[in-house]
């Protein structure tokens, strides 16, 4: 047995021995190390075959495009492609300056469907920068915070007036003495009332699409505030047109009455008489005016013919019903801007009118209710106009038919 044990170590030891001659024997010997030229583009195969190099030997390639290459910018993207390819700047470039691109849609019906991203611009206080991005500019840091502050002092003086004056006039449109006078016919008033109506849908409305999203949607969040956005922009756009044909109609009802006449100049110079010391003792509240003063003259033809022109015009355009007119983005957004602006001085100036229709004169609201007057109301406040159904100028009740006096009814005096 020690005999085998013996036998078996030593044919190990020297199966060992022979293995680590023959792996000494067939070592190469080390070559010696080879410089890779640095004008060899890598990846390439250097003379002799493939090398191998190490990465801090590799030096960076410089193509002819570089943005040290003068004309680096002004290449298209066909010549940017052929050495970056993947480099879609100058495309984009392109779509960033309002390039129009390719496209199926017909021109006719889709000028701008070839335009991902209009020109620059540069609108009323705005920078040079993209036409929407432009338009948010002046809408959102002038015509809202500007228009807002406009209408806020508006509604602060007309709080002021009346906390300082109170109701002006003391006598009521009916119960104050004297013979009733027809002061507003049936279909003045339905002019009238429908276009108010119209009006105050389409202010607030307008007003909280305006300044809803900072004033009510922090309050209200976002899907109630939501769906009454939704409500409301469709009710604008319904009695948008309702209040543009109202307000043609009011315009045609009441103009032969809104014509300077005698005493508006001194009316004007005086505000009406409304604020002088002798009027809060009860007597000489106004000046005497005609059927309408000239304050109701100005309302009417600055609110009504010149701001609601515009208001309507534009506001048409918006909604896209005027024929012949090119609606493409950037149109869209001068309208939008001249409407917003317009709008705002429009419910300013209406604002007053409100006012003194309403709690500002007593007896003003009942006069356009009922349509009718009292001659003590009519003094007081127009005092021109009752002087011309005195003499016969003016019919005291208009809806209804005057009797004709003819030649032959009247009495023959003897000679």
């Amino acid at each position: 047995m020690a005999s085998l044990v013996l036998a078996v170590a030593g044919s190990s030891a020297f199966a060992q021995a022979a293995a680590q001659g023959q792996s000494s024997a067939e070592k190469p010997a080390p070559a010696a190390s080879k410089i890779v030229p640095e004008d060899i583009v890598p990846g390439q195969a250097a003379p002799g075959g493939i090398q191998s190099q190490n990465i801090f030997d590799v030096k960076p390639e410089v193509k002819r495009d570089a943005p040290s290459d003068p004309g680096y910018l002004q290449q298209n993207n066909g010549q940017r492609n052929r050495v970056q390819p993947g480099n879609n700047s100058p495309a984009w470039r392109g779509v960033h300056a309002g390039q129009e691109g390719f496209t199926n849609y017909p021109r006719d019906t889709y000028p701008e469907a070839g335009v991902a991203i209009q020109p620059q611009v540069r609108y009323p206080g705005s920078h040079t920068t993209t036409a929407g991005q432009a338009w948010r500019e002046t809408r959102n840091l002038w015509i809202l915070p500007y228009g807002g502050s406009l209408l806020l002092i508006a509604l602060v003086a007309l709080a002021i007036m009346w906390f300082a004056r109170g109701e002006i006039g003391h006598n009521p449109a009916v119960g104050g003495g004297g013979r009733r006078i027809e002061r507003f016919t049936p279909f003045e008033r339905a002019a009238h009332w429908t276009n108010a109506i119209a009006f105050s849908v389409l202010a607030i409305s307008g007003l909280v699409m305006a300044f809803g999203k900072f004033l009510l949607l922090p309050l209200m969040g976002g899907v109630l505030f939501g769906w009454l956005t939704y409500v409301l922009k469709n009710l604008h756009n319904f009695f948008g047109p309702l209040f543009a044909v109202s307000l043609v109609i009011v315009f045609i009802t009441f103009v032969r009455s809104e014509f300077p006449e005698r005493g508006d100049l001194r009316w004007l110079l005086h505000a009406g008489g409304v604020f002088r010391r002798k009027a809060r003792q009860g007597v000489g509240d106004e000046l005497p005016a005609g059927r309408f003063n000239a304050g109701e003259k100005v309302v009417f033809w600055i609110g009504v013919l010149i701001l609601g022109f515009v208001v309507v015009a534009s506001g048409l355009f918006l909604d896209k019903v005027l024929p012949s007119m090119d609606y493409v983005r950037g149109n869209m957004q001068l309208a939008n801007m001249v409407h917003a602006t317009f709008a705002v001085l429009m419910m300013c100036v209406f604002a007053v009118h409100i006012y003194l229709g309403t709690i500002g004169y007593k007896g003003a609201y009942d006069a356009m209710r009922h349509g009718y007057v009292d001659e003590a109301w009519a003094k007081e406040h127009h005092a021109y106009w009752l002087e011309d159904i005195h003499a016969g100028k003016v019919p005291a009740e208009r809806s209804k038919a005057q009797p004709v006096v003819r030649p032959s009814d009247e009495t023959v005096r003897p000679a």
